[in-house]
């Protein structure tokens, strides 16, 4: 082999290497930024950072039960009941923190089993509304009934989180807790994503009639999901209880479902990233609209309808036309943009 060719070689080795890793380098230099922003961050934007460690957990584990075909309405009551059994086991049995936040999450999959029951009956646009009426009836009982859930009030002055002695409860400390709980729940559903079961939920999503035709157990697969994404919900829920010190039904109302379908919305669901994408982006774009609060209702409903319309696949779709376009050379580009142009006037 000549020189040039060894060269050649070696060159596309590299690339190809590079390309493989890439992808493991960029989440690597986000961790590690995201760990020193756990010590130079001003309060308020690590109490930010703290709710959106939380909420990936809720995008990520509502994806789960998305890649079935299932949208639920009900994932942030499910999340409330995690945060209603983290604040009852951790005052009255004064369990520590690393039994009580397990626990939270095996109490939002029993309240998900019993919701699923009824609702494998439905489908589509039907487990949507259903799933919607269950968690309203789950949220009033709250409301209405004093003992043991405080009613409206809700249940006030939750222990500190302590593990071995070591307080939880100052920010740094809490910031990196809900790091590492963030880290470890979204490496098991992202794990699950590309398992034996998590293809056996998206051949449901693609085509639940053919799926039951090569034994796939179609209701026994969507309860697992529902009921996988209530388990990390609850998760989720005990890490805001914690860290609110204090929890009532407001905290769980319709207007938090809707933003976190706007993060999923906004993202998409094809990928496991797409929901994680939408949020950064919500997120960002909330922070921005804080002087607008009046008009934020209106603002973050057309970008709903904007996305259901023009871009139905989320941010996540463009991402391959990104690569392509970066891939294509410059006057090839230009070739393209030059014919667009001279189709669009010949229509006009």
């Amino acid at each position: 082999m000549s020189a040039p060719e060894e060269v050649a070689n070696t060159g596309l080795a590299s690339a190809t290497a590079l390309r493989r890793f890439a992808p493991l380098l960029l989440l690597a230099a986000v961790l590690a930024v995201l760990c020193v922003l756990g010590f130079e961050l001003r309060p308020y934007h690590r109490e930010l950072a703290i709710v959106f460690f939380i909420n990936v957990i809720m995008v990520t584990s509502y994806r789960l039960i998305t890649t079935t075909g299932d949208w639920s309405f009900a994932h942030v009551v499910l999340m409330g009941a995690g945060s209603y059994g983290a604040a009852l086991i951790a005052k009255h049995a004064g369990l520590p923190f690393g039994v009580v936040v397990p626990m939270a999450g095996i109490t939002a999959a029993i309240v998900g089993a019993a919701f699923i029951i009824p609702l494998l009956r439905t489908a589509g646009f039907g487990f949507f509304i259903a799933s919607f009426a269950m968690g309203e009836l789950v949220r009033l009982i709250w409301v209405k009934v004093q003992f043991p859930f405080g009613g409206t009030r809700g249940i006030i002055n939750i222990p500190s989180p302590e593990i071995v002695g070591l307080r939880l409860s100052p920010p740094v400390p809490f910031y990196f807790t809900c790091f590492i709980v963030m880290l470890a729940a979204v490496f098991i559903m992202w794990r699950l994503d590309r398992s034996r079961i998590g293809n056996a939920w998206k051949s449901i999503h693609s085509d639940d009639l053919l799926a039951e035709c090569v034994g796939i157990d179609v209701a026994r697969y969507r309860s697992l999901a529902f009921i996988t994404g209530a388990f990390f919900a609850g998760i989720a829920g005990a890490l805001l209880a914690y860290r609110m010190g204090s929890i009532d039904p407001r905290n769980f109302d319709l207007t938090t479902m809707i933003y976190l379908i706007i993060w999923v919305v906004v993202g998409g669901t094809t990928t496991f990233w797409g929901p994680i994408v939408g949020l950064v982006v919500v997120t960002i774009a909330f922070e921005w609209s804080r002087p607008l609060l009046e008009w934020r209702p209106l603002m973050f409903g057309g970008v709903l309808i904007f996305f259901l319309i023009f871009l139905p696949g989320g941010l996540e779709s463009l991402f391959p036309k990104v690569g392509n376009a970066l891939r294509t050379p410059p006057g090839q580009q230009f070739q393209r943009l030059r014919t667009w142009f001279t189709t669009f006037a010949s229509r006009t």
